[in-house]
């Protein structure tokens, strides 16, 4: 179902009323639902990297958002929907948004659960595995598709059912349930499944993403990570690039930039430290990769930052 315009900005114009009225300030607004974060910022922001562990729909009520993920970039707005595949690490934007008119989004990750349940009715009690498309491979696990009067009729009334106690107990799943049967409706059915349906293969990825971020300063290899999941080496690479899009050795050293970059912003360690905490024995190359990745090494990037937070606080 398509409208003008003018008439479309309406129901996207309510979502955005209702997210700014339940977010308690800029950046990531959580608690209103398990599994939902509000987002809201009153500027443009840098692209930053970020990691989600569900399957996850990301719609945008009010400003405009870029996402690059499995080597592929998406810019969405208010007429678009993303969804983001499980385990995943990406890069997102901000690309418009000011204080008069701020970016307002929501994310809210799915169980694949919910997901197969109702592709189930809408098949004839088909399971995933018997849709005809199911045996094919996906490399994009991630789409864009158009957010239609339709769809986001059922997400205002999902989120307007989180307001009372008893909608949120007995409103709430079934708006969530209409919200996937809606995109389930759309061109994407089989890539949505495909993706639900890979989330039960990925139990055993998802023990060693935990392993990997609970052991960061220790050595990570691949025989390490295939032996805490009870895989051989070359299945457990296999399915692990399957899943993230990444060979092992490619995440584990994301992992430890990232979270070098976040100790690095907490400022409280000092660079040796920061290297030796995410798992590097020589300083010199963990400046190298860190350079190689955000463009300026660990000591300028604090720097930076240090500066950029002191101006926006004198304003």
């Amino acid at each position: 179902m398509h409208s003008d315009p003018a008439e479309r900005d309406l129901p996207a114009n309510d979502l955005a009323e209702e997210l700014l009225n339940r977010s308690l300030g800029d950046g990531a607004n959580v608690g209103l639902w398990p599994g939902m974060t509000i987002y809201r910022y009153v500027e443009p922001t840098v692209p930053k990297w970020d990691e989600i562990q569900s399957l996850s729909v990301c719609i945008v009520a009010q400003g405009r958002k870029a996402v690059t993920a499995d080597g592929h970039h998406y810019v969405y707005d208010k007429y678009q929907y993303l969804v983001l595949r499980s385990n995943l690490h990406f890069q997102s934007q901000i690309l418009d948004a000011t204080p008069d008119k701020p970016f307002l989004a929501f994310v809210l990750q799915i169980d694949p659960a919910v997901v197969r349940k109702v592709s189930a009715e809408m098949v004839g009690r088909r399971g995933v595995a018997d849709h005809p498309t199911a045996s094919a491979e996906i490399r994009d696990q991630s789409v864009v598709s158009e957010l239609d009067d339709e769809l986001m009729s059922a997400v205002l009334r999902f989120m307007r059912s989180l307001t009372a106690d008893s909608d949120r107990r007995v409103l709430a799943p079934l708006y969530l349930q209409e919200l996937v049967y809606r995109i389930l409706q759309r061109d994407r059915f089989s890539k949505l499944l495909l993706i639900a349906g890979q989330q039960d293969d990925g139990n055993s990825i998802a023990a060693a993403l935990n392993y990997i971020n609970a052991h960061l300063s220790e050595p990570l290899t691949v025989e390490t990570l295939a032996a805490q999941v009870n895989l051989s080496s070359s299945a457990f690479s296999r399915r692990f690039r399957e899943l993230t899009g990444k060979s092992p050795y490619q995440f584990v050293k994301e992992t430890r930039l990232e979270r070098a970059r976040e100790l690095l912003l907490e400022r409280r360690l000092g660079v040796g430290d920061i290297s030796t905490a995410v798992g590097y024995a020589s300083q010199s190359h963990f400046t190298k990769e860190f350079r190689a990745r955000f463009g300026t090494t660990p000591r300028e990037y604090a720097d930076a930052e240090g500066l950029s937070r002191d101006l926006r606080a004198a304003r």
